[in-house]
């Protein structure tokens, strides 16, 4: 028997976040919504191309595949469409095999309030003023950035990579290092604070519900002789020695154990993200997902100080 919504991992995404419609919002920004809605019903049957959030959202969807009984996944649509040009969104759905049956489309209204009319723990869209806006109101929102080279591979293994601090964790250590501009200064602090766990961020309920798979996944490859895990979760992060353990003191704290751990210190973490390629990183700062985005799907919480300069 299925979970009620209120029971699963629910995540929200727009419809330009699931299908490329940039040429169709190019020609709203140009013509007015008249003429958006017009071309919309005369390219219905037109399947659009996967948007940078598909892969992530394929391979989450797939989860519920292998957790039959409890089909613990759920993925809503919250979109500006009206529901008249919405009738492709869901043509579209239906013709890449997507489980999703929930959507809402507001004719313009924001969507991210309804972000808690579905408990969902993530609101992805690649309207940067709308998420800058629900970030800023406490949803947990991100902007998903233009991607060149979206993933096409049929291997439905899901890897997601997260930024720790201002994603994860609050931005309360950046917020030293920013207010004296010393790497040493800061190294000293998260030493001193190393037993300390750090506020959580605006992802930390994601990620805490996403390791529940994660683990049960690890029990299963332990459990069974060839299985590959379908969900792995990796951190990729500019902290370095000695500012590690008290990101570690928070994992654990929080029940997190990422199957990847990348302690950077400054390596552009595009080298490192070409090579585990996941299907979605999340990271607090523009500067760091500019270049990784031309081949990993990635997504920016604008969160802290990193954003808002205080």
């Amino acid at each position: 028997m299925s979970f009620p919504i209120e029971s699963k991992l629910v995540v929200a995404v727009s419809s330009t976040a699931l299908f490329d419609f940039s040429k169709e919002h190019d020609l709203y920004l140009r013509l007015g919504v008249d003429e958006f809605r017009a071309y919309q019903r005369e390219h219905r049957y037109d399947i659009p191309d996967p948007g940078a959030a598909y892969p992530f959202i394929k391979r989450l969807l797939n989860l519920n595949k292998i957790y039959t009984e409890e089909h613990p996944i759920e993925v809503v649509i919250l979109s500006r469409n009206h529901a008249d040009a919405g009738l492709r969104v869901m043509d579209a759905v239906k013709d890449y095999d997507l489980e999703i049956s929930r959507s809402m489309f507001l004719a313009g209204t924001t969507p991210y309030p309804y972000m808690a009319a579905v408990k969902a723990v993530l609101y992805l869209s690649t309207d940067k003023n709308e998420v800058y806006a629900a970030v800023g109101k406490g949803f947990p929102a991100g902007y998903v950035l233009p991607c060149k080279h979206i993933p096409n591979d049929e291997d439905l293994q899901l890897r997601i990579a997260f930024d720790f601090d201002g994603v994860i964790a609050s931005d309360e250590a950046e917020a030293v290092y920013k207010e004296s501009g010393n790497l040493d200064i800061f190294h000293e602090h998260e030493r001193r604070f190393k037993e300390k766990p750090l506020q959580s961020g605006p992802l930390m309920p994601l990620i805490q519900r996403i390791s529940e798979f994660q683990k049960l996944e690890r029990q299963k490859a332990q459990n069974m002789n060839e299985y590959t895990q379908a969900l792995r979760i990796a951190i990729v992060t500019a902290r370095n020695a000695p500012a590690h353990e008290r990101m570690m003191t928070t994992l654990q704290e929080a029940g997190i154990d990422p199957d990847e751990l990348f302690l950077l210190g400054g390596i552009e973490k595009k080298n490192v993200l070409d090579i585990l390629k996941p299907h979605l990183f999340f990271d607090d700062q523009i500067g760091h997902l500019e270049p990784a985005s031309e081949d990993t799907p990635s997504v920016h919480i604008p969160f802290g100080i990193a954003n808002y300069g205080g």
